[in-house]
């Protein structure tokens, strides 16, 4: 079996599985949307509130969560947050070396520098 061949063979196989789970999604949606159907207006409503009450209750974990994440975050003492690095602080050397541009007259001479 050549290469050509096993590559084809892999396409075919990832197809079939594709095929086969857009089926089944199409079956699922079918499926809930007569399950809608055959329920009342008021079951309907009554299971959104519920859904939604749901979505509020993991919204709140997920909160805690991040906070709680954070928090450790802030508290580790390999943190990046609370690097002491400051930006504004001048103890880089390329800012204490003399400025060999500044007060040069001979720099801007014509001849010296071609534009």
């Amino acid at each position: 079996m050549s290469l050509l061949e096993k590559v084809k063979l892999m396409l075919e196989k990832k197809k079939e599985k594709s095929d086969k789970f857009k089926q089944l999604e199409e079956d699922f949606i079918l499926n809930k949307r007569l399950a809608d159907k055959q329920k009342s207006a008021n079951e309907r409503e009554l299971e959104k509130w519920h859904k939604e009450e749901r979505e509020d209750r993991i919204k709140k974990e997920l909160d805690k969560i991040h906070q709680k994440k954070m928090k450790e975050l802030w508290k580790s003492p390999h943190s990046v947050l609370k690097s002491n690095f400051n930006i504004l602080k001048n103890d880089r050397p390329i800012l204490k070396e003399k400025n060999i541009f500044a007060n040069n007259p001979n720099l801007f001479k014509i001849g010296r520098i071609k534009w």
